[in-house]
This record gives C-alpha cells, sequence and structure tokens, in this order.
C-alpha cells in the first residue's frame, strides 16, 4: 500500500531538507528520503554539507586555527605555552561530534515540522495519476506516491582519471574529513576551495603541502587582485603551490602515493606524498535515481535540466542544489528549496543568482559577491574601484591580523555596487552587508554614508567604499 504524498523531497542535504520544511510550513503534507547513515547505521541527515563539506571541514579549520595561533601567535600577546602538542584524533572526534548535533536537528526540525522521514535510498518507479511513485530502499521498503517531487541529490567528488579514491591514500573530501594523523608529506591536486580548506588545516598541524594546480591562474573564478593577495599570504605561510601542471600517472605503494607531473615549463617532475586529497571538481549525483523510468531529463554533465524557476522538463518535477546548473553551493541550494516550495504552494519564489555570495574559508578567509573587475572589462561596464587595506584598519590591528584588504566595485555612472571582494580576517562575516547593499540595489555612496562601529573590521567596507569616490579617511 503507497503513502500520499503533497511532495516529495528526494535528498536531505541543504537544499532539500530547507525545501521540506518549507513546504510543510506551508500546510503540505512533506515526506523526506535520505540514504546518508552515520556509523552506527542510523540516518545523518544534512548531506554532504552536513557530513562530509561544510560542517566538518570548519570544525577541522577551528581546531587547526586554535593550535597555530597557540604555536605562533599567543607568545605576541604574552601568553607562554610549553609542551604544546596536538591531539589529531580527539580533534577528528570533535568534529563528529559537531556533525551528529547538526544531524540530530535537521532530524528534530523534521519532527516540530511535521515532515514525515524515509531513511533509505528513493528512486522514481513510474507516473501515475496524480503525481509520481517513489520507491524507498531501505531497512523497511516503502512505496510514496507524491503529487510534487523535489530533487536535491546533490554532487559527489570527481575522481582522478586512473586514480579511484580508495580514502585510505588517495581521498576525496570524505577521506580527508577523516584523517586522525598528521601526514609528513601531504599532496593536493586541485586548488580549488575544498584543496585550499584542507591544505591549510594539515600544513598548520606540520604537514609539507604541496598543491598541484591544472589551471596556469590561481582562483581564477576570484578577483585577480584579491586572487594575487591570497596567493602571497599562502606561500608565506608555507603552502607549495604549482600552477599549470599537467598531472601524468599516480602508482599507489606500501608508503605512500607517488605523482608523476609535468610543470609549467614541460618538465617532468616527481611528487612522492604519505596521502593525496584531488579536488578536482565535483559532478551531479543521479546514481540510482532511475530517471529514465519517468523520462526525467539529464545533461551531458549528468545534471538534471531545470528552467529559471528549478522546473524540470516533467511536469511537478522539480530539481535544486548541486544537482542542478549554477553553483555547486550550501546556500544556493537552500534559497533553491525555499523558492521551489513556495512557488508548489502558489507564491512567488525568489532566487537572485547576482548577489549570491562566495566564501573560501581558508586564513585569511576569501569572500566575495557580484562581479570581479575582469568580467566587468570583458562586459564593457564602466566601473570605478576602491580598495582598503586591513593594515590601516584597527580592529585588525588588535587582532594581529592585517592581511588583505577590501574591494568594491560600482557603475561609473549610477555609482550602484556591482561586486565586493575580500581577504582577509572574518570576511566570510563581512560579506553579508554586501549582499544586503547589493540585494536593494545601494550605491558606493550609500556604504560610505552609512556609521558602522569603531572599532570593527567592517569600518574597511566603509572606507573601501569612499576609495571609490578617492576619499578615504584611514588610508
Amino acid at each position: 500500500m503507497s503513502k500520499q504524498f503533497d511532495v516529495i523531497v528526494i535528498g536531505g542535504g541543504p537544499g532539500g531538507y530547507i525545501a521540506a520544511i518549507r513546504a510543510a510550513q506551508l500546510g503540505k503534507n512533506v515526506a523526506c528520503v535520505d540514504e546518508w547513515k552515520n556509523s552506527q547505521g542510523g540516518p545523518a541527515l544534512g548531506g554532504t554539507c552536513t557530513n562530509i563539506g561544510c560542517i566538518p571541514s570548519k570544525a577541522l579549520l577551528q581546531s587547526s586555527e586554535h593550535f597555530d595561533h597557540a604555536s605562533h601567535h599567543f607568545a605576541d600577546h604574552g601568553i607562554a605555552v610549553k609542551g604544546l602538542s596536538m591531539d589529531s584524533a580527539k580533534m577528528v572526534a570533535r568534529k563528529d561530534a559537531v556533525v551528529k548535533q547538526n544531524n540530530d536537528g535537521i532530524l528534530y526540525l523534521f519532527k516540530k515540522n511535521k515532515v514525515s522521514f524515509f531513511h533509505g535510498r528513493a528512486s522514481f518507479e513510474k507516473a501515475v495519476d496524480g503525481g509520481y511513485e517513489i520507491k524507498v530502499a531501505g531497512a523497511a521498503e516503502e512505496t510514496l506516491v507524491g503529487q510534487h517531487v523535489i530533487v536535491a541529490t546533490g554532487s559527489t567528488a570527481r575522481a582522478l582519471p586512473g586514480a579511484p579514491f580508495d580514502e585510505t591514500q588517495i581521498l576525496s573530501n570524505d577521506g580527508a574529513l577523516a584523517m586522525t594523523a598528521v601526514p609528513k608529506k601531504l599532496g593536493l591536486i586541485g586548488s580549488g576551495v575544498i584543496g585550499l580548506e584542507m591544505g591549510s588545516v594539515w600544513r598548520r598541524l606540520g604537514s609539507e603541502v604541496t598543491i598541484l594546480e591544472g589551471l596556469p591562474t590561481f582562483l581564477g573564478a576570484v578577483d585577480e587582485q584579491i586572487a594575487k593577495e591570497a596567493h602571497k599570504a599562502f606561500v608565506k605561510q608555507g603552502l607549495k603551490i604549482e600552477l599549470g601542471v599537467t598531472v601524468g600517472e599516480v602508482k599507489v605503494g606500501k608508503k605512500g602515493v607517488s605523482v608523476a607531473w609535468t610543470n609549467a615549463k614541460g618538465e617532468a617532475q616527481k611528487l612522492d606524498v604519505d596521502k593525496l586529497i584531488v579536488s578536482i571538481g565535483r559532478v551531479p549525483n543521479t546514481v540510482g535515481l532511475n530517471p529514465q523510468a519517468v523520462g526525467l531529463q539529464l545533461d551531458e554533465r549528468g545534471a538534471i535540466v531545470v528552467d529559471g524557476d528549478c522546473r524540470t522538463s516533467l511536469p511537478g518535477v522539480w530539481a535544486v542544489g548541486d544537482v542542478v546548473r549554477g553553483p555547486m553551493l550550501a546556500h544556493k541550494a537552500e534559497e533553491e528549496g525555499v523558492a521551489v516550495a513556495e512557488r508548489i504552494a502558489g507564491q512567488h519564489g525568489h532566487v537572485n543568482f547576482n548577489t549570491i555570495p562566495w566564501v573560501i574559508y581558508t586564513s585569511p578567509e576569501i569572500a566575495w559577491v557580484g562581479r570581479t573587475e575582469q568580467q566587468l572589462k570583458a562586459d564593457g561596464v564602466a566601473y570605478k574601484a576602491g580598495t582598503f587595506p586591513f593594515l590601516a584598519n584597527g580592529r585588525a590591528r588588535a587582532l594581529g591580523d592585517t592581511t588583505g584588504m577590501v574591494k568594491m566595485l560600482a557603475d561609473a555612472s549610477t555609482d550602484e555596487i556591482l561586486g565586493v571582494h575580500i581577504v582577509g580576517p572574518m570576511a566570510s562575516e563581512l560579506i553579508a552587508e554586501c549582499v544586503v547593499a547589493m540585494e536593494f540595489r545601494a550605491s558606493s555612496e550609500d556604504i560610505a554614508r552609512i556609521c558602522h562601529a569603531h572599532p570593527t573590521l567592517s569600518e574597511s567596507t566603509k572606507e573601501a567604499a569612499l576609495a571609490v569616490a578617492k576619499r578615504t579617511l584611514n588610508f
């Protein structure tokens, strides 16, 4: 006997669980199906983000940053530390505890909002009168029927051809977050977000880290001026970054991993490491979804084809997050999930792709919203730019972290803010003001005229806005 629902959500990650909760808030009878398991075999809601992505990586970054401060910066504050040591296993155990708190929190939210949860793998069975039949393969098999189906199955790490993940020596983000001992030598292929964050964690704890990046430029999606500042900081910290490389054969041995590669000059090189993290992007996850059973259209990348409102090729079937076009960001998935739930309920969901913030949680942090200077030039947009260094910010000096800057780009004629780019302390938090400003189509003059508390890092945003008009007050 099938169970009937207004909305069935496939996937319990940021896009899925948020969509389920919002749909329930709007009076819909909602089911959410998710197959993630914890170490005991129980449900582990939250998807990649909570289990092997955003949340655990931030927990490890925080632990490693504490250790780095105690090792190198406490003395500047008059704090003497003797016999400093790092218990990597305990650090990972703390990370696991943080993950479980988030897993359990989502289960609580489902109960609070009366969302029916099914633990298992969901797949399309067939179209039926009034919707779609969904099969759930788990401890107990279930058959669900939903008038609307929201697919939020996320993405998986892309493996290097000829070097599949074994999560012991060749690691995806999953294995990289589970290491309980500090590798003496760590290699990373790819200098994207995951690679840089994981490289930062283990470099702080004592690893000799080498990053091999195939592109000739560092952080090509980031504003060039900001990327150069970040690159300078990372190299100074001890990260070895090789650009424009071609990776050849990868061999796994008893003592580690050997990578043959060619540098930008065409010279053959070899890298021997204890562990190798591969971070060369992610691919949409539709494995086991059985889209062909209902004729759900996928593109050449395996992503589900959707329109601007996240509607698929099938009536009543929607898709959000990493499994569709657009940036693979948890908060983008959440916004799409809310928007789809509201559209199902007859409301007008809203997602502005132009104001989705990006963050890299390294030290210094990197965050941005809107277009880069290079994009504005390519688009032929006349603009004004203003920058302000944290070196001239009183709060940054007091923190002992003056690396980086805030950069603001505004339209040359209207002064509307077109992009803000930050590298430096707490960039992830500072970018929120800029997102709000751009969403309300503020001008740089608006930010320059708003009173910012002193002393705060946010004053650097005000000063960057002043710099657009070439009238900074503190630099």
